[in-house]
């Protein structure tokens, strides 16, 4: 049970060490692009090219719904970020449960956007936490948890990919664990419980009053989406690479070379793009648009 690109791994993982996957579930096929035409998830399309029955309900709190999951007759089943709610229904269905791959160590940043949270707070490791679920967000007992560090360099979208690979080696040695009972359950810790919030497209909105190490920290947790921005005239201009440099000055000023002093230190922007355009490195984006030192952005 899963959709975007992060779970297509895992998908890959089950079906390379056997398993026997008896139907794929994925959230529908949503309108995208300009022409706004129906296009399939990545798990969705993963699935149909291996040959896999795939389902795709808009509602697990359908009976009818509920009905054919129960009749699959699983041994278990894996989430990876399917995004739907499943009712205690479908968490009881399996024999033995519902198992999800939750890019966090919980009980730390449970929810929605996990990886791109932990960059932003500037935590120092994050990893995989294999988890049996309950009806709780992300509250479920541990079954095993792997640990990564998050570097100075760390994006959103290269933690993103070392996960999805990281989880779909864990699910593998987690099931076996499950089904042979040599892997229990253990409860979360009650301490270090936090929250990763949904991302909105206004969060990537870079606030110069932060420091330069923040506003880099935002850079590179939103690389992939929703995109670090700051508005300039009538353009949204993305901030896709950036480096804190030494200095200082009033936050939001424009200095030499596309630099922009915050409100601790300075913020060198080294890949910036323009609505409609490519990426472009900042001597390459000055010799076709001006945004002149002394500047100030806000």
């Amino acid at each position: 049970m899963g959709t975007p690109d992060f779970a297509v791994p895992i998908l890959r993982a089950l079906a390379k060490t056997g398993h026997q996957i008896v139907a794929v579930y994925c959230q529908p096929p949503r309108n995208a692009g300009r022409g706004q035409k129906k296009r399939l998830s990545p798990v969705h399309s993963e699935a149909l090219e291996q040959g896999y029955e795939v389902r795709v309900p808009t509602d697990l709190q359908n009976k009818n719904v509920q009905e054919s999951f129960r009749d699959l007759n699983l041994d278990v089943a894996v989430v990876a970020a399917y995004g739907l709610i499943l009712p205690k229904t479908i968490l009881r269905a399996p024999i033995n449960g519902c198992l999800n791959v939750h890019a966090s160590l919980l009980p730390r940043w449970r929810g929605a956007a996990p990886i791109q949270r932990s960059i932003l707070a500037g935590d120092r490791e994050t990893g995989v936490t294999i988890m049996q679920m309950d009806q709780g967000l992300d509250t479920g007992p541990i079954l095993i948890k792997e640990r990564i560090p998050i570097t100075a360099k760390t994006t959103g979208q290269s933690l993103h990919d070392q996960l999805s690979v990281m989880g779909a080696g864990l699910i593998i040695g987690a099931l076996s664990g499950v089904i042979s009972g040599v892997l229990k359950p253990l409860p979360q810790p009650r301490h270090g419980i936090c929250y990763a919030v949904k991302l909105d497209r206004n969060d990537g909105c870079i606030n110069w009053k932060m420091t330069s190490q923040e506003i880099d920290r935002q850079v590179r947790a939103f690389s992939a989406s929703p995109g670090a921005w700051f508005k300039y005239g009538k353009d949204r201009i993305k901030v896709l690479k950036s480096k804190p440099v030494d200095g200082s000055g009033v936050p939001g000023l424009v200095l030499e070379g596309l630099a922009v002093s915050c409100g601790d230190g300075v913020l060198q922007l080294e890949t910036v793009q323009r609505p409609g355009k490519v990426p472009m490195d900042a001597t390459e984006f000055l010799n076709g648009y001006d945004i002149p030192p002394g500047t100030i952005l806000v």
